[in-house]
């Protein structure tokens, strides 16, 4: 361990790392007090993306938020949307019927896999191994292609409303997930095969940027990292939502906390998402009524043709997309499982039109704290591998 006093009584070179370099996979800026390759402090800078988010939704209606949410851990947004339409749900008391919260179950597991599919390949990237990364992609784009069928985008997806979804999934959306989980299997394997016991592989992720389970949660840290450390956390055991306490997953945990082991849960966690999605999908076969959204009018877009020919519905349509919907006194804190870890909403209502105040608790803010501490006294090389094992994203920086 390097003391304070050592590093005050030498020379060192001071290195910017980032903010817009390629090996950082985002807008971070770190400046590292070096002493050759080895790193003696660390210094992160937050506030390069600028966006305010939370003040911009205290500005608008409810339902516009959901785009804001797209902008947080943009490689499974579909999570984020879901959080905050249940964080409204559940300040309104609105209860979501038991098909919709399915559906909504298999969207966040594919939103879970995507994260997790770009995280674990671009720690390979990051070791040398670009082969990996170009073969899972494939996947994701196939995931993308499912939200396409769904919502209509792919990145920034928007998916759902309050009450439920927008739509229901497609005879095409059904065959395409279909065949998704038919070749995912072998694509994980082949992956697995390709880095879990490669040489190489280990020896750069193994005792790499590691942190102990108790210093973990002394900093915060949820979702995966926490897990790799050793503690079986998992918002969707601990306060399930979404009916997720009637599925069977087990929580894969860690013991060292470093790069490999969050490689690791990471990877048996995708296998969780796809037994997930399984049963999720025998649930709603099971249920003949196709109904994907909640009878709540007052919340709920009446489709357009009936808009043409109802009064009623034609001043519900004007009412939520004027923002003059009325969501009850209160304060409530929902939270979901996100890709990377924990991600709540505390919402604030006055009864007004928009919410008095808002805050997102973003996992990536949490673990990126500890980053400094994590990296002191390592090799730069190892320093670019721990952020990409710790799957920080930018967009959850700024609030």
């Amino acid at each position: 361990m390097i003391t304070d006093k050592e590093i005050k009584e030498k020379d060192y070179s001071i290195l910017n790392l980032g903010p817009t370099h390629p090996a950082t996979h985002g807008i971070f800026q770190n400046v590292l007090k070096m002493d050759g390759e080895i790193i003696m402090e660390a210094e992160p800078t937050v506030g390069y993306i600028h966006r305010a988010f939370e003040k911009l939704a205290e500005r608008r209606p409810y339902n516009q938020i959901t785009p804001i949410t797209d902008r947080l851990n943009y490689c499974s947004s579909p999570i984020n949307n879901m959080g905050w339409h249940m964080t409204v749900e559940k300040l309104a008391g609105i209860e979501i019927p038991k098909r919709v919260q399915y559906l909504r179950v298999i969207i966040m597991e594919l939103a879970r896999i995507a994260d997790h599919l770009v995280c674990n390949s671009v720690i390979g990237v990051d070791t040398g191994a670009m082969t990996g990364f170009l073969y899972v992609f494939q996947e994701r784009e196939k995931i993308y292609e499912i939200y396409e069928e769904i919502c209509g985008a792919r990145l920034t997806t928007n998916v759902g409303r309050i009450g439920g979804l927008e739509r229901d999934f497609s005879e095409t959306c059904w065959k395409k997930l279909e065949k998704f989980m038919n070749e995912l299997p072998g694509v994980l394997k082949e992956f697995e095969n390709l880095l879990m016991r490669n040489r190489i592989f280990m020896d750069r992720t193994i005792g790499c940027g590691p942190i102990a389970a108790e210093r973990a949660l002394q900093y915060g840290f949820t979702g995966p990292n926490l897990r790799a450390a050793g503690v079986d956390y998992d918002v969707r055991v601990m306060n399930p939502y979404s009916s997720y306490e009637e599925f069977d997953f087990i929580i894969p945990v860690g013991t060292n906390g470093d790069t490999y082991d969050r490689f690791m849960v990471r990877q048996q966690e995708m296998w969780e998402s796809l037994s997930i999605m399984k049963q999720a999908i025998e649930k709603v076969k099971q249920i003949k009524d196709k109904v994907y959204h909640a009878d709540v009018p007052d919340f709920y877009l009446p489709p357009k043709e009936v808009v043409y020919s109802s009064m009623e519905a034609l001043i519900y349509h004007f009412k939520i997309v004027m923002g003059e919907t009325v969501i009850p006194k209160g304060e409530v804190y929902h939270a979901v499982e996100g890709g990377n870890g924990e991600l709540g909403f505390y919402l604030i209502s006055d009864g007004g039109r928009t919410p008095y105040r808002l805050h997102f608790r973003r996992p990536c803010f949490i673990y990126y704290q500890a980053y400094p501490e994590m990296i002191k006294g390592s090799m730069l090389s190892d320093a670019i591998l721990t952020m990409s094992s710790m799957n920080v994203i930018a967009g959850e920086l700024d609030a």
